[in-house]
C-alpha cells in the first residue's frame, strides 16, 4: 500500500514555515549528493537552492556549468528515513513513471539520472530536468483557473502507462477512531464500512495520484507542466478528480471546489463516480491535522451529502 506520508490532504500554501520536519528537507544536500549530480549532469555545481513546496522529499534546484553553457536541474533526495523505509523502491518507481512520461503529450520534468538506493547521494535520489512555470494559488480568474486545472486531467488519464505502474490504494486515516470535531459519529462510521466494502469504481486508467494545484507549474495563465510523481498508479479518474477537489476546499470552499469537478465533467464527458469520494474521505477526515472551523462544518457535510446519495 502506498505511504500516507504522500497524500498531502488538504494542502495549503503557506510554504516551509519553521517546523523542524521542514527545516530538515531544506538543508543544503552534502557533497557526495553533488558530486553525483556533477557526474550525471555532466558539469560543475554552481549554484544550490532549496525549491519551496515539498512536504516530504528533499527538493533543491542546481545550476550546472557546462563550459559555456548552464542548466539547472532538480534533485530529489528522499531523506526521511521513515518514507524510504516504508517504501525502498519509491525513486526506482518514480524515475520509471518519468521515463514513460517521456512518451506522453504532458510537459513533465525528464529523468536525468537514479540513484535508488542512495549509494552515491546518501540517500534515495532522482535528477531531473527543471520545467518552465510557477505555482499559482491566488488565481487572477478563478473560473479560468479552474479550466486549466481540469483540462490536464484527460491527457494525463489517456497515457498509456506501462505494466509495472503500481495499483490505486486508498490511504488509511492517521487513526480510525472518529475524528474529535464530527458533529454525528455515525457519519465516519459509514464512511470506513464504505472503505472496507467492494470497489464499486472500475474505472482503471493512468492517475496522478496527488493531482492539485500544488503540483502544476502555470506559465503565461495557462497550465503548462505537471511535477510530483512519485505517486503515480493505475486507478479511478476521479481519484485525481477528489484529490484536487478537497485541496480546493482547503483552500477555497467547497463552491469552489464543485465548480472544479463541473469543469472536468464538461472536458472529460466522464461521469463522477461519488465512491471513491467515500473512500478517500476516510483518509481526508482522519487525517491528524489543523482543520478550520468552516473546513470540518464542509467535509462533515460533504461526506453525509454523499453517503445520503449512495443509499
Amino acid at each position: 500500500m502506498p505511504s500516507s506520508s504522500f497524500r498531502s490532504p488538504l494542502q495549503t500554501p503557506h510554504g516551509f514555515g519553521d517546523s523542524p520536519r521542514l527545516l530538515a528537507l531544506r538543508q543544503r544536500p552534502p557533497d557526495r549528493a553533488l558530486a553525483w549530480v556533477e557526474r550525471a549532469a555532466g558539469g560543475t555545481v554552481r549554484r544550490v537552492e532549496a525549491c519551496r513546496g515539498g512536504s516530504s522529499s528533499s527538493i533543491h534546484a542546481i545550476r550546472v556549468d557546462r563550459g559555456n553553457t548552464s542548466e539547472t536541474v532538480v534533485l530529489r533526495r528522499y531523506v526521511l528515513r521513515a518514507e524510504f523505509e516504508e517504501e525502498p523502491d519509491i525513486a526506482a518507481r518514480e524515475a520509471r513513471v518519468l521515463a514513460m512520461l517521456e512518451r506522453s503529450p504532458l510537459n513533465t520534468p525528464r529523468l536525468l539520472a537514479v540513484d535508488p538506493d542512495g549509494d552515491e547521494a546518501g540517500a534515495p535520489a532522482v535528477l531531473m530536468s527543471r520545467v518552465r512555470g510557477r505555482l499559482d494559488w491566488t488565481p487572477s480568474h478563478l473560473s479560468g483557473w479552474l479550466h486549466e486545472l481540469a483540462a490536464v486531467l484527460p491527457i494525463l488519464h489517456d497515457t498509456d502507462a506501462d505494466s509495472d505502474v503500481q495499483a490505486f490504494q486508498p490511504y488509511e486515516p492517521d487513526s480510525w477512531d472518529p475524528p474529535p470535531w464530527l458533529q454525528d459519529r455515525r457519519v465516519w462510521e459509514r464512511l470506513v464500512a464504505v472503505y472496507h466494502g467492494p470497489r464499486l469504481d472500475d474505472d482503471s486508467v493512468f492517475i496522478h495520484r496527488d493531482y492539485h494545484p500544488g503540483n502544476v507549474l502555470f506559465l503565461r495563465g495557462r497550465a503548462h507542466a505537471v511535477v510530483d510523481w512519485q505517486s503515480a498508479s493505475i486507478g479511478p479518474r476521479s481519484a485525481d478528480v477528489w484529490h484536487c477537489r478537497a485541496n480546493l476546499l482547503g483552500r477555497f470552499g467547497i463552491a469552489v471546489a464543485d465548480e472544479f469537478l463541473a469543469a472536468w465533467q464538461a472536458i472529460s464527458g466522464v461521469s463522477y463516480n461519488p465512491w471513491t469520494e467515500l473512500v478517500m474521505l476516510v483518509d481526508t477526515l482522519g487525517w491528524g491535522g489543523h482543520r478550520t472551523p468552516r473546513e470540518q462544518q464542509e467535509l462533515e457535510e460533504l461526506a453525509a451529502k454523499r453517503l445520503a446519495e449512495h443509499g
